[in-house]
């Protein structure tokens, strides 16, 4: 279920803006063993999908349009609610 149409309070926490504190004791703690890894075999497994600097840009560019297509809907869809 998406925090779009799920729970109101998951849609409020996903949205909701973190302070300068907040980020700096978020960022001040380091990852662990097992995160380091999930990053490090997420972006194997994306350098194998994409194997070329050009593959890699094409992709950005569809999931930043894709993004900002849903960042768009989003807005249209929170001014007709009010």
């Amino acid at each position: 279920m998406s925090p779009q149409k799920g729970d109101p309070s998951i849609h409020e926490l996903c949205e909701r803006q973190v302070s300068a504190d907040e980020l700096r004791q978020a960022l001040a703690v380091p990852l662990s063993d097992s995160e380091r890894e999930e990053i490090l075999a997420l972006a194997r497994w994306f350098r194998r999908r994409y194997r070329t600097g050009a593959e890699r840009l094409a992709y950005a560019r569809q999931a930043y349009a894709r993004w900002t297509a849903g960042v768009v809907e989003k807005g249209a869809a929170s001014t007709d609610d009010d």
